[in-house]
């Protein structure tokens, strides 16, 4: 199955990069005890991955906002999900892969298949973004360690959180796509604004 391979690679990636940071660490702690004193941020992994949630949960309800109503029910082929069934779909996911970080049970809402108006789909992921900051805020490297269970495999708790964002980029892309053939400029391709003129 697709997904199941992107998971056991993402697991293996967290493996081999704790492998990598954990000797790199123990350079670097060597290193800085002969400069003297160079402090180590805490928590460098969830900080990081709140870091990426922060921007990646951002430019979704962002998309979400700027596609026009009349547009939600848009799909390019028939055998694809509409617009507004990739915002519910994605408002469902975070449900699912957050309360596994939370060790709470999902609450199963069905976004996807209950809410067809911009207006509730919105709100909707609006909602499952406030329910996965819990689990990104209270993250940290040791609690991220914890294993749980993922689609039958054994996952670090911040493996977890590190699917959802891969999860949601994969699908900002499928947003992206729809937003460029109705001729609407996503959020990441905006420009900033001017700055000010200096007088």
């Amino acid at each position: 199955m697709k997904f199941r391979t992107i998971v056991s690679a993402v697991v293996l990636t967290l493996v081999s990069t704790v492998a990598f940071a954990q000797s790199g660490s123990q350079n670097s702690n060597q290193t800085a005890d002969k400069k003297g004193a160079q402090a180590a941020q805490p928590n460098p992994f969830s900080t990081f991955s709140k870091f990426a949630y922060g921007r990646v949960k951002t430019i979704l309800v962002s998309s979400a906002e700027k596609m026009p109503e009349e547009n939600y029910d848009f799909r390019p082929t028939d055998a694809v999900r509409s617009y507004g069934q990739i915002v519910g779909h994605v408002a469902d996911a975070q449900y699912m892969f957050c309360s596994v970080a939370l060790g709470e049970k999902n609450p199963g809402l069905k976004i996807e298949q209950t809410k067809t108006t911009k207006a509730d789909l919105v709100a909707a992921l609006k909602d499952a973004v406030a329910y996965c900051d819990k689990a990104y805020d209270s993250m940290t490297d040791a609690s991220g360690n914890q294993m749980v269970k993922l689609f039958d495999l054994d996952m670090p708790k911040l493996g977890v959180l590190n699917v959802n964002n891969m999860h949601d980029m994969e699908h900002y892309g499928n947003l992206v796509t729809y937003m460029r053939l109705k001729n609407i400029v996503p959020p990441t391709s905006e420009q900033p604004p001017a700055a000010p003129q200096k007088k």
